[in-house]
């Protein structure tokens, strides 16, 4: 089965672009896809059954979006890689 975790939108601690502000999807797009490079450069490439990728989600405000990883629940390399994204992801820029 499919499911995913979400990473955040940056590095835990660095800000980010909000939802609401000028060109906050292209910022936030941006952002994101830094990000995955940067977990990508810490952590590896992900293995089969897993994907890193930005994802849409509502609010009361906006659309925001967030690096998630997708995995496979019956695929444990899939699973730990996942894991080790929300646990080891980079904190700031600089950090990998």
């Amino acid at each position: 089965m499919r499911d995913f975790i979400e990473i955040g939108p940056v590095p835990a601690d660095e800000p980010c672009a909000q939802v609401g502000e000028e060109n906050y999807r292209e910022k936030a797009y941006k952002e994101c896809a830094r990000f995955i490079e940067l977990i990508r450069t810490k952590l590896g490439p992900e293995p089969k059954k897993a994907r890193l990728a930005i994802k849409a989600f509502p609010h009361d405000f906006g659309t925001y979006h967030e690096v998630v990883c997708y995995f496979d629940t019956h695929n444990s390399e899939s699973v730990d890689y996942a894991f080790r994204c929300e646990s080891d992801a980079p904190t700031t820029w600089e950090a990998a």
